[in-house]
Formats: C-alpha cells, structure tokens, sequence
C-alpha cells in the first residue's frame, strides 16, 4: 500500500474496521454547549434519580486520602460483602469496570474468530459491540412481535434455534434494555436445561432490583450449582446510584471465574469505587426507597402516556420504551431545545419509539410538559 493511500480503517482487524461506537445518553454539558439550554432534565441513561446512598458518598470521600496508592486489584472487601451478600463463594466473582466491562471479559476469554454468539434483536448494542470485536459473529434472532404480551422482547425459541456447533455464548437480558421486557422464572429455566454445556449463557441482570414486583420474575443466583455454564452480570450503576464511579461484576462457577479474571486487566475497580459499592451494599433503606420511587413513577407515567393514545411497553426496568410515531426524531429533537433528554432507539431498531429513564415526579413532569407541547405541534401520533 503506498505512503500517500495509507487508510489506518483498512490496517484494523476487522471486527473493529466494522463497528460503530456505542453511543450513550447525551450529557447535560453536551446540550448546554450545543443548544444553549441551561435548565436541563437528563432522562436518557437508566440513571437513579435519587443519587447514590450517603454512605456511599461518604466512603468515596473518606477513600480519596488514599488516592496516590493503587486499589487492591482482588478486591478483597467487596468481593467477601458480595460474596455473603448472595451466599456465593468468594471465587465465584470477577469484578469489572462496569457491567459492560464484564460482558467484555467473557466476550474476550470466549469468543474469537470461528466463534459465534446469540444475541436478540433490540437486546443491549454492548453485546454486539463486544461480539465484534473479538472477532467473532453475532448472530441476531428474532424478538418477540408487537402483538406479544411483551413486546420486543426476547424470544427464547429463536434464540436456542440459532445455536450450532460454532456458538459459544448466549447473551440474555433480564429485564432488556431499551424494551424494558422480561423473561419469566420457568421460561429462562426451560432455556437452560435445553443448552449445550459448552456454551456460556450470560444472563444480564442490571435492572433485577426494579424487576422483582413484574409477575414470574426471579432471581436466578441460586441456579448457578445446577447450570455450570451460567454467568449473571449485575451493576451499582444503576439502582445503586455508582454510574460515575463504574463497578460491576459477575457471578459464576469457579472455573469460568477463573478465566475471566485471567483476562481481566489489573485495578480495574479503583479505590473510591470500591469503598462506595460496599458502602451502597449495606443501605438497604436507600435500595427499598429507590425501588419504591420508581415503581409509583413507572406506573403513574405509563398511565398518563397510555390514556393520551400512547403504546407504552410494559416495562420492568426503571425506564419506559414509548412509541410516538414517525417523527420520533423530530420529537426528539423537540424535547431538546426544552432541556429535556431521552434516548432515542432507532439504533435498536425501534425508530418510531422513544425511551425514557424515569426520573423524580417533578422530572417526569418536565417530560410530560414537553411532550405534550410536541404533540400541539402535530408531531406525536396516536399508537394505540
């Protein structure tokens, strides 16, 4: 290749020549500089509106005397928090920088070229992404119709049919970002029994604290001694209210924690992270009143949106997937310039929706306010 034509795209292996970066929920700082909104609600990344827990803001600070060392790379205090908290052994987890950090590990000690994963369609873009870039394929099935009891949500049949001799891991959302769908208890345990044990199912649980009041939801913790090719990925960045400090981890046999954490790069969980997670782990009041707030806003929203003519997936997570038409961009683009942000989804292949993460009252007002001003403008439609 001469000099003069050198493309650096054509000298990148070609999972990553081929992907498109993730694109998170716009931040404020992003809105004020671009648009000039200075009064700014941020609805857009499944964050808890409540904060973290006091404790946990009171262990970062009393952590940052510390800073100038480096963290204990095993992460010994909340590995055993954890580890009593689920009645796990301590080397059933592996610790990343963030959950997606997880799905990243297994991605890197489980795939590669030749190799496959099943993925479904309108499921997280990280699975994808990680898929990619390790240079394996990502195969996508089928979701669930618009007709379903749970729309755009994983069909488990299509899925256990797209599994063949080259798969290796099966990534599951439970409850999925952005449709807020579930999976029930017996529906997620028939898929199980009937897997090859050579595939790697990852189970994503980081909205399971939200999900739990959703009928035939569990908590599949207690499935791990039966199912030895189980992984359940969990976060603080959500209900816990730790997305700026990235903590999450993984949950699995032995065995397989011990090849995660031989791709795992060292430190990955700094000090402060540490000492806030365990902190958080232990304010189980905050958690109950963080469950508690977003239930009563989950219903009360969905409520107000369906009696205006609006189709609201039925959600288990702590956000709401609303189709408002055609001009979901338009809409979108509306709410905008009035300092309100929501993530749109067509990137999930979803474009005629929206989807919000579910903010304080006085928050959610805002975006009502705000929508209801696009529709007086002729761009919301009715989808029910």
């Amino acid at each position: 290749m001469a000099v003069d034509s050198l493309s650096f795209c054509d000298l990148a292996v070609p999972g990553v020549r081929d992907l498109h970066p993730y694109q998170p929920g716009k931040p404020e700082a992003e809105l004020a500089r671009e648009y000039g909104v200075t009064d700014i609600v941020k609805l857009a990344s499944n964050e808890n509106p409540l904060g973290p827990s006091p404790r946990a803001a009171a262990a970062v600070r009393e952590a940052a005397s510390g800073l100038h060392r480096y963290p204990e790379g095993s992460a010994y205090e909340l590995r055993h928090a954890l580890a009593a908290h689920h009645e796990l052994p301590p080397e059933c987890l592996t610790f990343g920088n963030g959950s997606n950090d997880v799905l990243d590990l297994v991605a890197r000690a489980f795939l590669g070229p030749g190799r496959e994963a099943v993925i479904a369609r309108h499921a997280f873009a990280v699975y994808a992404i990680a898929t990619r870039t390790v240079g394996a394929d990502a195969l996508v099935a089928a979701a669930n119709p618009a007709d379903h009891p749970r729309p755009y949500g994983h069909d488990l049949t299509a899925m256990g049919a797209c599994i063949s001799g080259r798969t290796r891991v099966v990534f599951i959302a439970n409850p999925n970002n952005p449709t807020g769908s579930w999976l029930t208890g017996n529906e997620l345990e028939d898929f199980l029994a009937g897997v090859p044990r050579e595939v790697i199912v990852v189970l994503d649980e980081a909205y399971v604290d939200y999900a739990l009041d959703r009928e035939g939801y569990v908590q599949c913790v207690p499935w791990l001694t039966r199912y030895p090719n189980l992984v359940i990925t969990r976060t603080f960045s959500k209900i816990y209210g730790l997305a700026g400090l990235r903590v999450g981890y993984a949950m699995s046999s032995p065995e397989i924690a011990d090849l995660l954490n031989r791709a795992r790069h060292p430190f990955n969980v700094n000090a402060a992270a540490q000492a806030a997670a365990v902190a958080a782990l232990g304010d189980r009041e905050h958690i109950d009143r963080s469950v508690a707030s977003n239930r009563v806003e989950r219903d009360r929203v969905a409520a107000i949106l369906t009696e205006q003519g609006l189709n609201v997936l039925p959600s288990a997570g702590n956000f709401l997937a609303i189709e408002v038409g055609e001009q979901a961009h338009e809409v979108h683009e509306r709410l905008l310039h009035a300092g309100v942000i929501v993530r749109p989804i067509a990137g999930y292949g979803m474009p005629r929706f929206l989807r919000l993460s579910l903010g304080t009252d006085t928050e959610n007002d805002r975006f009502l306010d705000a929508l209801a001003e696009a529709r007086q403008a002729g761009l919301v439609e009715r989808t029910r």
